[in-house]
C-alpha cells in the first residue's frame, strides 16, 4: 500500500472518528437535557403532592406530629377564652369561624358589660355552633359574666374547665384553624410555657438615679433585634393552671393596679409564667387577620404606659422574671424552602 493510500485512509478514519464524535456528543447533549428535564418535572410533581396532601418528608416530623395528635385527644384539645365588650358582629364573626377548627372543645366568652348578653345574641351563636357541628361534637358556648369591669377578668379561674390548654384571644382577631392546631402542637411539646403570636420585648437601661430601669418595646424592635422576652395573651396558649394563680396567687397589687390603669394584664400573666417557670416564651409565627378598629396601643403615651408597668411589676415580683430568647416557630409544611 502506497503512502497516498495510506493517508487517504487515515484521512476517512479521522473524518469518520469527527462525525462519530459528533453524533456521540449530540446524542448525550440530548439525553442530559431530557434527563435534567425529567428531573425537574418529577421534582416539581413530589413538590406538589407533598404540599397537597401535607405529609413531611422527614420521618421524625411524621412520628412527633402523631404523638402530638394522640396528646391532643387525651387533653380533649382546647378552650377557646375569648375577651369582647359591646362589638357583637365582631363577635358573631369570631364565634363563627372558630366553630369549624377541629382540635376546639369550648368557647368561653368573657362578658364584663353592665347588661347581660341578649337572649338573640346567644340563640345566634348557639345555632352556629349547631350547624358546624362535627361528627356528632358540638362546640359548647359558656358566657363567664363579670359584674366588674376589669382587665383583670380575662384570666379570673374558672374551675371547671375539661381542656388543660387555654387559647386567649381578643374578639378582633381571626387565625386559620390550621396555623392555630400548629401552635397547639408547640404548646403541647411545652404546656408549662406561653406560645403565642405577637411577641414583644423590655430593654434594660441603666442610670444612676434609678437603678435598674427598663424599657417596654414593640414589633419593631422584635423585627430588628431578633429578640423577644413575651407574647402577648391577645393571642396565646397557655396551661389552665395560671388562671388560677393570676386570680389567687399573684400580688393583689398588681390587679388593682391594672384594674385601674386599664392597660398591662397582658404583661402581667407574662411576668407570672416567667417567673413560675424560669423559661422564655415561644412565639409561632402566624398572618394574623385584624377586623376591628385599633385598640389601646393606639392611644399616644401607650408605649410609655407599658414601660411604667413593667418597672412597676418588677418592683412587686423582686426581680425580672422575663427571660430574652430569639426562637421562632414556623409550620415548615407551609414553605416552599426552610
Amino acid at each position: 500500500m502506497g503512502g497516498g493510500d495510506v493517508s487517504k485512509e487515515m484521512g476517512g478514519c479521522s473524518l469518520a472518528y469527527r462525525r462519530g464524535d459528533q453524533k456521540l456528543r449530540k446524542f448525550v447533549t440530548a439525553r442530559s437535557t431530557k434527563f435534567l428535564l425529567f428531573c425537574c418535572i418529577a421534582l416539581a410533581l413530589i413538590t406538589l403532592a407533598c404540599r397537597s396532601s401535607r405529609p413531611s418528608a422527614i420521618g421524625w416530623v411524621n412520628s412527633s406530629t402523631a404523638v402530638a395528635d394522640r396528646i391532643s385527644e387525651s387533653r380533649k384539645g382546647y378552650t377557646l377564652l375569648m375577651n369582647t365588650w359591646k362589638r357583637y358582629d365582631l363577635l358573631k364573626k369570631s364565634v363563627s369561624h372558630y366553630a369549624s377548627c377541629s382540635r376546639l372543645d369550648s368557647i368561653h366568652v368573657v362578658w364584663s358589660e353592665p347588661n347581660p348578653p341578649s337572649d338573640s345574641l346567644k340563640e345566634y351563636l348557639q345555632k352556629v355552633l349547631k350547624k358546624k357541628s362535627r361528627d356528632g361534637h358540638e362546640v359548647e358556648l359558656r358566657f363567664d359574666i363579670n359584674k366588674e369591669d376589669s382587665l383583670n377578668n380575662r384570666f379570673k379561674e374558672i374551675k371547671d374547665l375539661k381542656t388543660d390548654a387555654v387559647f386567649s384571644i381578643d374578639d378582633d382577631i381571626i387565625f386559620p384553624c390550621h396555623t392555630i392546631d400548629f401552635a397547639f402542637n408547640v404548646w403541647e411539646s411545652a404546656p408549662e410555657t406561653m406560645v403565642g403570636f405577637v411577641p414583644r420585648v423590655h430593654w434594660p437601661e441603666k442610670s444612676n438615679d434609678k437603678g435598674d430601669y427598663y424599657t417596654y418595646s414593640g414589633w419593631w424592635s422584635v423585627w430588628w433585634s431578633g429578640t423577644y422576652s413575651m407574647v402577648l395573651s391577645k393571642a396565646a396558649f397557655f396551661h389552665k393552671k395560671y388562671l388560677s394563680l393570676y386570680t389567687n396567687s399573684m400580688p393583689a397589687s398588681i390587679r388593682e393596679f391594672t384594674t385601674k390603669n386599664r392597660n398591662c394584664e397582658d404583661i402581667a400573666m407574662s411576668f407570672l409564667i416567667a417567673n413560675a417557670t424560669n423559661a422564655p416564651p415561644i412565639w409561632v409565627k402566624g398572618k394574623i387577620y385584624e377586623i376591628g378598629s385599633t385598640g389601646i396601643s393606639s392611644i399616644g403615651g401607650h408605649t410609655e404606659k407599658r414601660t411604667h408597668c413593667v418597672n412597676r411589676f418588677v418592683a412587686e415580683f423582686g426581680r425580672m422574671p422575663l427571660v430574652y430568647t430569639s426562637m421562632k416557630a414556623v409550620d415548615s409544611r407551609n414553605l416552599w424552602f426552610w
